[in-house]
């Protein structure tokens, strides 16, 4: 049997303006005829009704027999936007604005609010879909000051955390109530951008069981953090996976913080699978190892391949790297067959 499920693929990152990435239809088709068993959708009205998904189970398995047509699935949704739009520092009002309607750009407070009740609805909508996961950003009040210079006054993290926890807990009882987990994407400019972090909110929100992780080591090799010891010591909140590959080529002249230079000239950069540093064997030995049974989700970003050729070569990629597990022990060949009585008598006993 194979408890991880896939090859599937994020959509945001193809979605145009031309077919066939121009609907969900269309995009369901390609992603099937290149191999992939699922599509992960962002909460874009292009793609989904998402007030519509969350009040009506017979528009959800509408939309499911449309997938199903083209021999896919829906893994999860996502908010990634929404989702940080939930806390915002002032710093950012205007940058982040272009992730809300037009009507709400220059209100922050309606801004957060229709983003609280967005992320809400793909709760419901998740449920109506079938779905056990979803996948999302928690936004950040606190990362102009992820650098400890000028120096933190005490109390300005601690409080940065706690009002994310008073704004995240109630999204995560409508998550609870859905039955869905509501996994954050450990992400650089999110307030949740390492294990560090985590832990933090994590005990903001007392330990909720809705709380969980969307794993992308992409984000792990740019900040030089240990991937496959995240996994030892988180995998039992992970629900979400992202299989993006990086790379991290550090010079006299630039590393982590990248200069202000531009994707391809930056030390660490996104890469195509296969193409960049990532142990994926490692990867997906982990997670096997752990019994993941979520989807493994092709996230492509890439600063110098084309990204229908990164689709292409996606599918087949994830495919071979899951694991089959094993039903039975490979030494069973050598079974001693001893009973219990034998057992004792071995032991001295």
């Amino acid at each position: 049997m194979t408890a991880m499920k896939g090859p599937a693929i994020f959509l945001a990152q193809f979605m145009g303006d031309a077919a066939p990435f121009d609907t969900l239809d269309g995009l369901a088709k390609w992603a099937g005829q290149l191999g992939y068993k699922g599509v992960q959708i962002p909460c874009d009205p292009r793609l989904i009704d998402l007030r519509l998904a969350a009040e009506s189970k017979a528009y959800c398995d509408d939309l499911r027999g449309r997938l199903a047509d083209h021999g896919i699935e829906p893994t999860e949704l996502s908010t990634h936007l929404q989702g940080q739009l939930v806390a915002v520092h002032p710093a950012y009002d205007q940058l982040f604005d272009g992730f809300a309607p037009v009507e709400l750009h220059g209100k922050p407070a309606e801004r957060q609010a229709w983003a609280v009740e967005q992320v809400k609805l793909a709760a419901k909508a998740s449920a109506n879909l079938g779905l056990n996961a979803h996948a999302t950003f928690s936004g950040a009040l606190a990362w102009p000051y992820v650098y400890p210079w000028p120096q933190r006054p005490a109390g300005l993290v601690e409080e940065a955390f706690a009002e994310l926890a008073r704004r995240w807990l109630p999204i995560l009882d409508a998550f609870e109530e859905a039955g869905v987990d509501c996994a954050f994407e450990i992400h650089p400019g999110e307030d949740i951008h390492d294990g560090a972090t985590w832990e933090r909110f994590l005990a903001a929100v007392g330990n909720h069981r809705r709380a969980r992780i969307l794993f992308d080591p992409s984000h792990y090799v740019l900040q030089q953090l240990d991937y496959l010891d995240f996994i030892d010591r988180y995998h039992d909140r992970i629900s979400c996976f992202h299989v993006k590959d990086a790379e991290f080529n550090p010079t006299g002249r630039t590393g982590v913080y990248g200069g202000y230079e531009s994707w391809v000239d930056r030390a660490g950069r996104f890469r195509s699978l296969g193409d960049g540093q990532v142990d994926f064997v490692g990867i997906f030995s982990k997670l096997a190892q752990y019994g993941y049974t979520g989807w493994a989700v092709l996230e492509w970003e890439c600063a110098l391949k084309h990204p229908e050729d990164g689709a292409r070569e996606g599918a087949p990629f994830i495919r071979d790297h899951i694991i089959r597990l094993t039903e039975r022990p490979f030494d069973d060949f050598a079974a001693s067959g001893a009973d219990r009585d034998a057992i004792r008598k071995l032991l001295g006993l």
